[in-house]
């Protein structure tokens, strides 16, 4: 500090000091703080997992239900999560939460005076601007769906916080569940608008869809107002993804869970090597634990001969039971150590890549695809019923024609089509982080009837507080603003 030469380069404002209009100067630094808001996806307690945490919305909603089966191979991670112990003061929960506001702070970054730096430029304004607001609402609606009381649009329960600035300054009061959609749609209507109006044919690329673009907004707009029930929304914003993205052929279908194929694909977060993965939690090649495995149940609902997903969505693995175990990889002869003996598991292999003779779990996160948009407008015309709930039954019909070899159509009504839509989105989307949250909505129970260890909690009542998550202590301990306003019964 005595050298008077480095006065000139040391003498920098801190960043976090400047005011929030001198933060970026052109556009080409909002791209780059966009970029930074994609990465922040791949995070530890978002999508990605790593130590003791899973992807609190990738992998966790499925451990934490009937699809996957916690065994004594994992050490005893995710127990709170997976047997409902939670409370206020529980580490996984606290990063959840700070992971998506870590995201959504992100997105106000971008948002931060863009249109005053970008006036000359309104069509790349909107595409960077439209990404944001796109960001920034899925990110509440993700909370919104661990600690939201009630998904109905206009109910008065408790919501969540929405932030709208970057600002230290801002915190926040909880909102109600309907507050809480109000902000979240505003949002994606003005991300739908800018994103129709931008400076570029297209914003990903043919080999990659990365990033966020019209077709995802009207996904995540379909996927909300299912959640929301309204249902002729959730119709309409189906339809128009699936017009533009059909569904995979029965021999492209394999290729997505291996990155060869973007076939109905249309959003993936990618994940990239030395950025972790999300499929830690259901399976550890580095560690050669299983730490949780499909369930009896689950597999059960599979047509093993016919069903195209079976033999893509899980499979078995060997290893040797050796001080350190020793996992068995494609092409890879198996050597015996002394004293070792062989171990047969089944995975959840949609989430493991092999590459070459390793399992490296580099696989992108499948954030939306149409699979999900046929579910989501079969049940939103079940619900709407008369001859909505035929067309229901044909999109249900179609999705599974698409994946059964040999399927003849059925003929459903009332609660069994609702039932069998269900059943469907289980068999579709297991590990792609619905089965939680598919659950809550319905307000259905969770029944376990394959459990590992037995302390596993068997069942959840529909009406149990643990449907809906605490917010964490050190929130309500640093803002003012929250005080009192804990989720109901915590």
């Amino acid at each position: 500090m005595v050298f008077t030469a480095c006065e000139d380069i040391i003498d920098v404002d801190p960043e976090f000091q400047k005011e929030r209009s001198q933060i970026f100067k052109n556009l080409e630094e909002y791209e780059y703080a966009l970029t930074g808001a994609y990465s922040l996806f791949r995070q530890t307690g978002y999508f990605g997992s790593g130590g003791q945490t899973t992807g609190s919305w990738s992998v966790l909603p499925d451990m934490m239900t009937d699809n996957l089966v916690q065994t004594g191979e994992d050490l005893g991670n995710w127990t709170n999560q997976v047997n409902y112990f939670y409370a206020s003061d529980d580490s996984d929960i606290e990063i959840a939460w700070t992971a998506a506001y870590g995201v959504i702070n992100q997105a106000n970054l971008v948002l931060t005076n863009i249109d005053q730096i970008g006036a000359a430029e309104p069509k790349r304004v909107n595409r960077i601007k439209g990404q944001a607001l796109a960001i920034r609402a899925m990110a509440h609606f993700d909370l919104l769906r661990y600690w939201g009381e009630s998904y109905e649009r206009n109910s008065s329960a408790k919501g969540v916080p929405y932030k709208t600035e970057f600002s230290p300054e801002e915190l926040p009061a909880r909102l109600s569940v309907k507050e809480t959609y109000d902000k979240i749609f505003q949002d994606m209507t003005a991300a739908e608008a800018a994103l129709s109006d931008i400076d570029v044919p297209s914003i990903n690329a043919s080999t990659n869809r990365g990033y966020i673009d019209l077709l995802v907004v009207r996904a995540l707009m379909a996927r909300m107002n299912l959640y929301a029930k309204e249902y002729a929304a959730a119709e309409n914003y189906a339809t128009l993804v699936i017009d533009a993205k059909p569904l995979a052929s029965k021999t492209e279908f394999p290729g997505i869970w291996s990155d060869a194929s973007l076939a109905e694909v249309i959003w993936s977060v990618t994940f990239s090597a030395g950025q972790g993965d999300y499929g830690s939690g259901v399976h550890a090649a580095s560690s050669n634990r299983n730490r949780f495995r499909p369930s009896q149940e689950l597999l059960n609902l599979y047509d093993p001969a016919n069903d195209i997903r079976f033999p893509v969505y899980f499979a078995t693995r060997q290893s040797q039971n050796v001080n350190p175990p020793r996992p068995i990889y494609p092409g890879t002869p198996l050597v015996y150590t002394s004293g070792g003996t062989l171990i047969t598991r089944r995975i959840l292999s949609k989430v493991v890549r092999t590459n070459g003779t390793r399992y490296d779990n580099q696989l992108n996160w499948k954030a939306l695809r149409t699979g999900e948009m046929y579910l989501i407008r079969a049940e939103a015309r079940a619900m709407q019923g008369g001859a909505k709930a035929v067309l229901g039954l044909a999109d249900l019909n179609t999705l599974r024609a698409a994946r059964i070899n040999n399927y003849v159509p059925q003929v459903l009504a009332g609660q069994n089509l609702l039932d069998a839509i269900e059943n469907e989105r289980r068999r579709e989307l297991v590990g792609e982080g619905h089965r939680w949250f598919d659950l809550k909505r319905t307000s259905r129970f969770i029944d376990r009837e394959d459990i590992t260890l037995n302390f596993t909690a068997a069942q959840l009542d529909p009406n149990a507080r643990e449907w809906t998550w605490p917010i964490p202590q050190v929130e309500i301990d640093a803002n003012p603003n929250i005080s009192g306003q804990q989720t109901t019964g915590y």
